[in-house]
């Protein structure tokens, strides 16, 4: 096969956000890093799993700041470009921000991939980055053994903007933006066994831009949001809790499903970084006795572009919902709540 012609998801051991380090070895790398220090301007660092970091400038706006990059999931260079690009804004969205710019990361294995294929991948991210009214300003390229692509990504916001993945508070209902499978159906991709219909399905979801998380951070009574990506709905669940130092309750039959997601986990579709997931969050999760495997692995199943896990006011929360549906999010649901108790996810 010639350089031309060569299926992108060949040259990667993983994909996309399932390429991500083990959520269980990642806390061990980072249990005895130094933190990012007495700052006082520096509002969220590395002291806690927040989607990225915020600094505030004199006049009371915050400079956010993410990185986010992979391998990737699906063949076609455009799309990957697309969906990489989708998932790093995201981080800016998730903590209450607008983004402003972007800075390109490439590593491609050359001579593996023609250059023809690599520029397609940029133009992908260029057009969600044009989609989301930011220039891609820059940025570096190395020669890699696997294809990486994604974005460093600058947004702001107002400081009384800032939404965290550690506030949430109890009684505070849990409202899930987009549907789970992203990972269930990159496995039927590799493999060739998507439904018909199915591709487009993932492409919608995994390149809708997360813009909804900047208008809900305007709302007082949204306490708490993160986005789901390669840790899965429980692993990012459980960060909300450990966070808050609450327990958060998930309701697995209220969680939305992409189309074909429950028939192909029951198939064995199942991704090894949901393995990975599950290995790692220990006794922090109860599950419902009986609960069978595959419905386990739909909520263990990491995303990529996945969407807003929002904490808001219970008062509030049909509310919320309706706007959320109405800006495009059409399968957005309430999945649970936030409970007093020790910290840790509750699955019913």
């Amino acid at each position: 096969m010639d350089a031309t012609s060569v299926r992108l998801s060949t040259l990667a051991h993983g994909g996309g956000c399932g390429c991500k380090l083990d959520p269980g070895v990642l806390r061990t790398l980072l249990a005895d890093q130094p933190l990012a220090g007495p700052f006082e301007r520096l509002l969220v660092g590395n002291e806690t799993s927040d989607d990225a970091a915020v600094w505030a400038l004199d006049d009371g706006t915050c400079v956010i700041a993410t990185t986010d990059f992979f391998t990737p999931m699906v063949d076609d260079p455009y799309d990957f470009g697309r969906i990489a690009a989708t998932n790093a804004i995201s981080d800016i969205y998730a903590m209450g921000g607008k983004p402003i710019m972007a800075l390109a990361i490439l590593g491609m294995p050359v001579g593996k991939v023609a250059p023809e294929i690599i520029a397609q991948i940029l133009k992908g991210g260029a057009s969600l980055c044009a989609e989301a009214g930011i220039p891609v300003a820059g940025g570096h390229s190395i020669d890699t053994p696997e294809p990486i692509y994604g974005l460093a990504v600058i947004g702001t916001c107002r400081r009384d903007e800032v939404r965290r993945n550690i506030d949430a508070r109890t009684g505070d209902a849990l409202i899930l933006t987009k549907p789970l499978g992203v990972g269930i159906y990159s496995a039927a991709i590799k493999r060739a066994a998507l439904p018909v219909g199915g591709y487009d399905e993932f492409i919608a979801t995994t390149t809708r831009l997360n813009r909804i998380g900047a208008e809900l951070a305007r709302e007082s009574d949204i306490h708490a949001m993160t986005d789901v990506t390669g840790f899965g709905l429980l692993g990012h669940g459980l960060e909300l809790a450990r966070g808050a130092d609450l327990t958060v309750v998930i309701e697995a039959a209220a969680v939305p499903l992409l189309t074909h997601a429950e028939t192909l986990a029951r198939d064995g579709f199942i991704t090894g970084a949901s393995r990975r997931n599950w290995s790692a969050y220990g006794e922090s999760v109860i599950l419902p006795e009986g609960m069978p495997d595959w419905r386990c692995h739909l909520l263990t199943d990491p995303q990529t572009s996945g969407g807003l896990l929002v904490s808001c006011r219970p008062e509030q929360a049909e509310t919320h919902l309706g706007a959320i549906r109405a800006a495009g999010f059409t399968e957005a649901a309430i999945i649970g709540r936030v409970e007093d108790g020790a910290p840790g996810v509750r699955v019913i």
